[in-house]
């Protein structure tokens, strides 16, 4: 199964289940203790991330495929596979947009 749509881009982003999403040298994500938050840190660059963002690239750690990856949000959050999927994807696609994330095939 394939999913993805790049948010705000109008452009597909494709991620197919043997996937494995990873953050590329100098992306980190990192508690701001300032804004009482967690971002997304590149340099030059930062976003904020919400309870879902954030619970998303908890899981992304370069080993993980992006089947395993939304298996394990599926199963924690109780909620169907293909609905964590779409929105996983959704999500990573705008990130890899952005450059902030990189896709392994």
């Amino acid at each position: 199964m394939a999913a993805g749509r790049g948010l705000g881009t109008g452009r597909r982003i494709v991620i197919e289940n043997a996937d494995i999403p990873f953050l590329p040298r100098g992306v980190r994500v990192h508690f701001d203790k300032v804004r009482d938050s967690w971002v997304l840190l590149a340099p030059e660059r930062a976003i904020t991330l919400d309870g879902i963002g954030h619970a998303i690239l908890s899981e992304v750690d370069g080993a993980r495929s992006f089947a395993e990856i939304t298996r394990i949000l599926a199963d924690r959050y109780n909620a169907p596979a293909e609905d964590i999927a779409k929105d996983t994807a959704g999500f990573l696609g705008a990130l890899r947009n952005r450059r902030f994330l990189e896709i392994r095939p």
